[in-house]
């Protein structure tokens, strides 16, 4: 009863090498156009520092994936965690087009594995911190990888704080000392949508997936300082997004590296 779905993943993989897109940033990636110097956010919340930032490459194309979605889901109750649902495109050829999907979360996943090395892509794959990677539908796996991104050091150090300020989104990054250069990027998601699937594996299947990642916004650049970056919200508003989730990411997008900071906020 193991030993079909790792072969089954190991195909998945093969194929995902042949097909992934090339990484870089996304088209849909955008540069904020206002970055201001720090201050406090007018009531702005307390310092968040996340437990894990859990990504998850998913497609509704691939019969293995409907457990990690789950699982993805049952992760998010925990709010010290901050779940994502990445849907990739390199499946649409097998009879069901991803209605969700963005080629540049293929893109993300290829680069994660070149950073790694070890060139495992596939789904469903969930990626912790930016570091650590674990088959998607394993709990037991997913747990390890949280406990090694801890363990390893670099991630989630770096206090986020996220706001909103009349119609602007406010992220206030703290100072880091010997801090490596990292990327804002804030993500619109919906967080609950379901998804009746008409055709290929999942057919006749509804889906629930959790914060579906929408765009990816390119807020600026840190290089350590406190810095407050700011954002138009109705540069966030897509159909269905009813929160953000920002990212403080050392490297670039191309070559991602830990994920030093985290925060959400609902949108009303």
């Amino acid at each position: 009863m193991i030993a079909a779905p790792l072969f089954r993943l190991s195909l998945r993989t093969v194929l995902a090498l042949a097909i992934a897109g090339l990484a870089g940033v996304p088209a849909m990636a955008q540069e904020a156009v206002v970055k201001v110097a720090t201050q406090s956010a007018a009531e702005a919340p307390k310092d968040v520092m996340p437990k894990a930032v859990v990504e998850l490459f998913t497609s509704q194309g691939c019969a293995s994936c409907p457990p990690a979605d789950a699982l993805l889901g049952e992760l998010a109750r925990d709010p010290s965690v901050i779940p994502l649902t990445l849907a990739v495109d390199y499946w649409d050829y097998i009879g069901w087009k991803d209605t969700l999907a963005q080629h540049g979360h293929s893109q993300r996943q290829r680069a994660y594995a070149d950073v790694r090395g070890d060139r495992k892509i596939y789904t469903p794959q969930m990626v912790v911190d930016g570091t650590q990677a674990a088959i998607g539908s394993d709990r037991a796996a997913v747990e390890k990888a949280m406990v090694s991104a801890k363990a390893a050091g670099g991630a989630l150090m770096v206090p986020v704080r996220l706001a909103r300020e009349g119609d602007d989104l406010v992220v206030d990054v703290k100072s880091l000392q010997h801090a490596p250069g990292a990327e804002v990027w804030i993500c619109p998601v919906i967080r609950s949508h379901t998804v009746a699937i008409g055709r290929g594996e999942n057919g006749g299947r509804n889906i629930t997936y959790t914060n579906v990642v929408r765009g990816w916004v390119r807020a600026g650049t840190w290089d350590g300082a406190a810095e407050r970056f700011k954002v138009p919200v109705n540069q966030l508003r897509l159909d269905g997004v009813n929160a953000v989730v920002v990212l403080l990411q050392s490297g670039t997008f191309a070559a991602p590296g830990p994920i030093l900071g985290a925060a959400t906020l609902p949108l009303n």
